[in-house]
Formats: C-alpha cells, sequence, structure tokens
C-alpha cells in the first residue's frame, strides 16, 4: 500500500504566501494531503487556502502549540511534514525528508536554517541570536548537537506524533519537539534546508522578547521535568557553596576563640545545607519516577506499533 503522507501547515493571518505555498508543496508532494489550520485569522487565509485545493480547518485556541497539538491529535498518515505558511521554506526539500521517515526510519527530520541562508536572509533583530542561544542551552544540558532548535520545517514518523504530549500553546512548540524526541530516544536527523526571508508586507507573529522569554522558561521546566537529578543537583551544589561561604568564617572564629559572635550567619548557613540535602534527595527521587516514566513510554510505544 502507498504511505499516506500529510502536509501540515499552522496558518495566522498568511493569505499574502498561503496559495504560493499550497501550489510548491502540491508540486513536490503531488500525493499528498495538504492541511491548513487556521488559528483565528482575519484576512481571507482559509478562503484562499481552501480555493488552493487544501483541507482547511479551524482551531480557536490561540498560539502554535494548540494547532499542532490539534493536527497531531486528528490527522492519520504515516509520515508528517510539518511548515510555516508564510513562504520561508522552500519546497525544494520535502520528498528527501519525507523519504527519510518513510524509508530510512528516521522518526524526526529537522530543516536546519542555521546552517545554509538563514543569517543572510533573516532580517529581524535578535533572532539569530535567540536561535544559538537556545541550541546552545539544550545541547549543553541534553548532550546533543542539534544545529537547529526553532525550525519550523520538520518531517515525523507516526510513532513520533502519535506519543507527543503537546503541553505548550505558543511558539514555544519547537523546543518541546526537540527535547521530547531527545529525551525519549527517538531518531533525529538533520538536513541542511534553503530559507527565505517573508515577502515584503508579510508579518512576522514572533514576539523576539515575549516568545524568547516563554522559549528559555520552557527549556528551564524541562529541563527540571526530564532530569531532576542534575537539575537539583545543581540547585544543591549552589545552595552548598552559599552555605559554606556563611559558615565556614563562623567556624574558624569559634575554633580560634570559642565564641559564636555571628549567630545569624551561621543559622542561615544552617538553613541553607538543610535546604541543599531536600534539595538532592528530590532529585533522586524525581529521577526514579523519570525512569518509570521511560520505561511506561517504551511499552506504550510498542503498543502503538
Amino acid at each position: 500500500m502507498k504511505n499516506k503522507i500529510a502536509v501540515l501547515i499552522p496558518c495566522y493571518n498568511e493569505s499574502k504566501t498561503i496559495e504560493r505555498v499550497i501550489r510548491d508543496y502540491k508540486k513536490e508532494l503531488p500525493d499528498a494531503d495538504i492541511y491548513v489550520y487556521d488559528n483565528n485569522s482575519t484576512d481571507d487565509t482559509a478562503k484562499i487556502a481552501k480555493s488552493a485545493g487544501a483541507i482547511v480547518r479551524q482551531e480557536h485556541r490561540q498560539g502554535k502549540g494548540n494547532v499542532v497539538r490539534s493536527m497531531f491529535k486528528d490527522i492519520e498518515a504515516d509520515c508528517y511534514l510539518m511548515i510555516d505558511g508564510d513562504g520561508t521554506y522552500p519546497a525544494d526539500s520535502a520528498k528527501k525528508m519525507c523519504k527519510m521517515v518513510l524509508d530510512d526510519g528516521v522518526d524526526m527530520v529537522i530543516g536546519d536554517r542555521l546552517s545554509s541562508t538563514y543569517f543572510k536572509e533573516n532580517k529581524r533583530r535578535f533572532h539569530g541570536f535567540g536561535n544559538k542561544l537556545v541550541r546552545f542551552l539544550i545541547n549543553m544540558i541534553f548532550r546533543s548537537h542539534i544545529k537547529d532548535i526553532m525550525t519550523g520545517e520538520r518531517a515525523f514518523s507516526r510513532d513520533f506524533v502519535k506519543t507527543f504530549p503537546v503541553l505548550s500553546k505558543g511558539f514555544e512548540i519547537e523546543t518541546e519537539m526537540t527535547i521530547h524526541a531527545l529525551d525519549k530516544n527517538f531518531y533525529i536527523e538533520e538536513i541542511p534546508v534553503s530559507y527565505k526571508d517573508r515577502e515584503e508586507g508579510s508579518e512576522s507573529k514572533l514576539n523576539t522578547v515575549g516568545d524568547g522569554a516563554k522559549v528559555i522558561m520552557t527549556i528551564a521546566r524541562l529541563f527540571e521535568e526530564h532530569k531532576p537529578m542534575l537539575f537539583f543537583g545543581i540547585l544543591s551544589f549552589i545552595l552548598v557553596i552559599l552555605a559554606l561561604i556563611l559558615g565556614i568564617p563562623v567556624l574558624v572564629e569559634y575554633f580560634d576563640t570559642g565564641m559564636v559572635p555571628k549567630f545569624p550567619s551561621l543559622i542561615v548557613a544552617g538553613f541553607l545545607a538543610i535546604i541543599a540535602v531536600m534539595m538532592a534527595i528530590c532529585g533522586i527521587i524525581l529521577q526514579v519516577v523519570v525512569r518509570k516514566h521511560k520505561e511506561l513510554f517504551e511499552l506504550n510505544l510498542i503498543n502503538l506499533k
């Protein structure tokens, strides 16, 4: 039987580019079903997409994460190719990305913009810095070598899509997908993809400061959830250092003079040491919980197959 490919396009006010995007991907993947999920657009995005031959559905909860949640829940396919509706990702890599999923067993193919034309084409201030910062943090925490964390062009296997719990509501969804794939040991590959800046008159929906802060908070949350021993171990180590800084001078003075004139410092140092021990214990317990969760995930993955 022929494998079913679904092209997923989350959209919010992309009337200037959506027709061309649908046309280009239809040409590259003529047998694929193209889904456009309209996220409360105030222009003619949905109407134009339907006229261009896409399957149009509505997602009334605002935010890209909410759209991806509905897409992954509703659509059945063997390979899912997710792109943006702004025309920034040319369709020339579509076939290769889908082939890697269907023929090579890759669970997530990442379209790497940062190794090709992104820094030349992108004209939005601080976006390049933000991409590099997020990449550095995730690769350091999860000991990975992902080149592009925030890309909007990815291909997924059915196993990934149907076992990915979408918790993010906005643009931090890309970070969440990457961390989930790394943590659950999915097969990840990257290929360089060309990137074009938005057409004139087409506005980015990404807020550099606001959405950037949400991404950083998402990384911190997922760091705590997926690697609790390391997370709480770092906090415990910091508290121990602070306790030693406050407590050692008091102890030295006590051994020299037999007196403790700085009781407040000693009390604070003691509390910090107690909290540090509690943090370490929390990390150990939660690490056991995480391991059990991974075991259950693997069993569910087997049942899904």
